[in-house]
């Protein structure tokens, strides 16, 4: 009897659901590997390029952004030296000179009388407890430990007179 007597299906059905399955994979063809040696020498060229080409670039980059910060530091000593120009024209003027030296020398005109005013907001400077408030708690603590210490020093002294005087008068 030939062994291809009889056909696929009647040979499954006699050995059941586990061994059609067998037969079923056993019947497929091998799956190819996806990563063929083509696939594979390109992966290499491109991960080559990108790690021959990243340092270039980065440098690059890096200049560019050093150019563009020598730019705009070129264009703020542009705008500095235009502005110092324009101060040295308004220094040229007589009647600038004159407005300045009366501004922060304080000098009048012959005749005039001039005056100066301390505080210029016109309110009155706090009382020392008002201003003790307005002390960081650090600073109070710290006073606090000055004010003790002298009048430790204080009372230390005033004890050894009186007692100086106390032996004194026992003599």
């Amino acid at each position: 009897m030939p062994a291809d007597r009889f056909s696929t299906a009647t040979r499954l059905k006699a050995l059941g659901e586990q061994a059609a399955a067998r037969v079923y994979r056993a019947k497929r063809r091998p799956r190819r590997n996806r990563l063929t040696g083509r696939a594979a020498l390109l992966a290499l060229v491109m991960c080559s390029l990108v790690v021959a080409l990243a340092y270039p670039i980065r440098q690059y980059i890096s200049q560019r952004s050093d150019i563009s910060d020598q730019r705009r530091k070129a264009q703020d000593a542009a705008a500095a030296l235009d502005r110092l120009r324009d101060e040295k024209a308004r220094w040229q003027d007589p009647a600038y000179v004159q407005q300045q030296a009366r501004r922060h020398l304080h000098y009048v005109m012959p005749g005039e009388t001039g005056y100066i005013v301390q505080d210029g907001s016109g309110v009155r400077a706090a009382p020392k407890a008002a201003k003790a408030a307005q002390l960081p708690w650090y600073d109070k603590l710290w006073e606090s430990v000055d004010a003790a210490d002298t009048a430790g020093t204080a009372h230390a002294a005033g004890t050894a007179d009186a007692a100086g005087t106390a032996v004194a008068d026992k003599r």
